[in-house]
């Protein structure tokens, strides 16, 4: 059931890119996002990064990384918890992330065989460089870490709904919000897809700007329990009804215009409004 005014429902983020979330009732949102937010990259041996497109078991992988991001543990239901010291500063190796060259630290071959083993590819983990340098596209331009694009994933539980309306009609198993990865989830919004029309948002003390919309791959046909793939769903249903010419939209992606501090339960008051561009 939707409130009456937009709030948070739900805030995540994600440490190590494709892995598992993490659910605070509270989050800082720098210029690259939600603290620690796609700051590690789990790559190959020359650098090129791994996600769940290839590698669904990442999914199976929760990080947990302490609040100074001093320390990291990560858990896998075959293995023995990991827990290291997080490697901040030291010499750079290339990452290679979607054909764009960045640099990472290696966080070390202890690290690496562990994730070996859970996702059963060679592997190493980096972390983003203090001095890492990203200016991500779109309406509102800014920077991100490690992730797909733009620094904040925005969805609605009432486009989730409709979506699994149209799922339930059509004979198919409905599909959990996780399986689209956002970093802020937002109850109250009385019609589906609102968010495509944000163009400026302010929660808390934080203010969003629009960058454009979130395009969606196979990373929403894996479960995200078990780092298995189930599809052709949601993909099949969402090419039905929400396809564009850069491919299929659900959610938006915005840049941090001013940092803050938000919660779960926070009023989302929308500062601007434009046309959908689906």
């Amino acid at each position: 059931m939707t409130s009456s005014a937009p709030r948070i429902a739900e805030l995540a983020y994600y440490p190590v890119k494709g892995c598992a979330a993490v659910r605070p009732a509270t989050a800082a949102i720098t210029p690259a996002g939600i603290t620690h937010d796609r700051a590690f990259l789990v790559v190959d041996g020359k650098g090129v990064y791994r996600t769940q497109r290839r590698h669904p078991r990442l999914a199976a992988i929760t990080p947990v990384v302490s609040d100074d991001g001093c320390r990291m543990s990560l858990h896998h239901p075959d293995l023995p918890p990991f827990s290291f010291a997080v490697v901040q500063s030291g010499p750079r190796r290339s990452v290679d992330l979607f054909g764009t060259a960045f640099g990472g630290i290696d966080q070390g071959p202890a690290v690496g065989e562990w994730l070996s083993q859970a996702i059963g590819a060679d592997s190493r983990l980096v972390r983003v460089p203090p001095d890492h340098r990203r200016v991500t596209d779109g309406h509102t331009p800014g920077t991100s870490n490690y992730a797909d694009s733009s620094a904040v994933h925005i969805l609605s539980l009432s486009s989730l709904a409709l979506l699994n309306e149209k799922l339930r009609s059509a004979g198919q198993p409905m599909v959990p919000m996780e399986r689209f990865r956002p970093n802020i989830v937002v109850d109250g919004w009385e019609h589906a897809h609102t968010e495509d029309r944000l163009r400026g948002v302010t929660i808390g003390d934080c203010r969003l700007g629009y960058a454009k919309l979130a395009l969606r791959c196979v990373v929403t046909t894996v479960d995200q329990r078990s780092g298995r793939k189930v599809g052709p769903e949601p993909l099949r249903t969402l090419a039905g009804y929400r396809r564009t010419e850069g491919g299929l939209a659900f959610g938006t992606k915005f840049a941090v215009v001013r940092p803050g501090t938000v919660s779960v339960g926070d009023p989302v008051a929308v500062t601007g409004w434009g046309v959908s561009e689906m």
